[in-house]
């Protein structure tokens, strides 16, 4: 602590390690030049070059229709699983292995069985349904994991005095455990939607030529043309939409706590 500043540099250090790239790449998406590598002019060319490209648009469409699909399916079979592994019962270390497993199963491994699974004994064509049938096999367990850790936090007691004042089991669940757990099962669902959104491994294995999503578009472009304006821009896109999500709930939390802080402030005042 006598020399703080060497703290502070190798902070400044990691931080520009993380975010040099990024930046580098949001000002080469605004060049007017076609190479990344020379900044010649400002110019949002490419921005309109990419608003106009229809194999982008069709791309983004499908990635937007299955992430949001693949979430909704997550969180209602997580929630009621989380649930469920919630009492003890005999069996339930072995039930908890299994949902937890895809989190430690790399995705080639994960690619593979499930395009044998789908296409040889479900009989599911690619496509929609079965990158559908992927993004939900190894994104249910991160909704799991997060919803089972609010519910082990979770005071019983609080539960248990609202069946004690009368209320049914579907008012008490309404009115008590419900919004207990609501941030987690949201935070489960940004969890399975970033991660379908993002998936360009097992997305490469289970789409076929009209059904390719976004990420596994970029990287053919980027494997056969280079990296291209183009591509920058819609990456820098990208990253632009997720840091604009984060402060959202960053200050959609704040929000919660303040008027938490609040009303726990008045009722004590009382």
């Amino acid at each position: 602590m006598r020399r703080p500043w060497k703290l502070g540099l190798a902070v400044a250090l990691i931080f520009a390690f993380l975010y040099l790239p990024i930046g580098w790449l949001a000002l080469a998406s605004f060049n007017d030049s076609a190479q990344v590598s020379r900044i010649t002019g400002f110019s949002t060319r490419w921005y309109t070059a990419l608003a106009e490209d229809d194999r982008v648009l069709t791309a983004l469409g499908l990635t937007l229709r299955l992430a949001f699909t693949s979430a909704a399916v997550c969180v209602l079979l997580g929630t009621l699983a989380a649930f469920g592994l919630r009492k003890a019962f005999r069996g339930r270390a072995v039930w908890t292995v299994l949902l937890t497993l895809p989190l430690v199963v790399p995705e080639v491994v994960m690619g593979i069985s499930l395009l044998a699974f789908c296409v040889k004994l479900a009989g599911i064509p690619l496509g929609f349904g079965a990158l559908l049938a992927a993004h939900v096999a190894f994104s249910l367990s991160f909704v799991v994991v997060v919803v089972r850790a609010r519910l082990a936090g979770m005071d019983p007691r609080l539960e248990e005095a609202a069946a004690d004042l009368g209320a049914p089991p579907f008012t008490a669940f309404r009115t008590v455990t419900w919004p207990l757990v609501a941030p987690a099962v949201a935070a489960g669902a940004a969890f399975a939607f970033l991660l379908s959104f993002d998936d360009v491994v097992i997305s490469s294995y289970l789409g076929d030529a009209g059904s390719t999503t976004l990420p596994v578009f970029i990287y053919g472009q980027a494997s056969k043309r280079g990296i291209s304006p183009e591509i920058v821009a819609l990456s820098t896109a990208m990253v632009a939409t997720s840091a604009l999500l984060l402060l959202a709930g960053v200050a959609t939390a704040s929000w919660r706590a303040r008027k938490a802080g609040t009303h726990l402030n008045l009722t004590q005042s009382h």
